[in-house]
């Protein structure tokens, strides 16, 4: 799934932090799900670094947003959002790929 489209949303105001958490509070917008409970995302490390490193094109490399992922002090409730959600991208430490075969093993 593509990332959802910054401009879609009304321009942020104040630092890049609250860019990109508007963006990724959009993405449970895009989705039909309204604005999903993300204050959790205030601690996120990926806040500081931006977004890209989360959303690689197809087949590229998710060791970026891992190693962002790997120190942050809210990869728990990160990973249940985009469990609970299929979120596209890298989500808690881990990629789409890896939370299918978690969620399989799971049930």
């Amino acid at each position: 799934m593509p990332r959802p489209d910054p401009g879609l949303y009304a321009p942020a105001r104040g630092s890049r932090a609250d860019t990109e958490r508007r963006i990724w509070q959009g993405i449970g917008e895009a989705h039909g799900r309204g604005r999903p409970d993300l204050s959790w995302l205030d601690q996120a490390a990926c806040l500081e670094v931006g977004t890209e490193f989360h959303f690689p094109e197809k087949g590229g490399s998710t060791r970026e947003a891992k190693l962002i992922c790997r120190g942050c002090e809210v990869r728990e409730q990160c990973l249940e959002y985009a469990l609970e959600h299929s979120e596209a991208g890298v989500w808690g430490g881990m990629s789409e790929r890896e939370r299918r075969k978690l969620k399989r093993e799971a049930a």
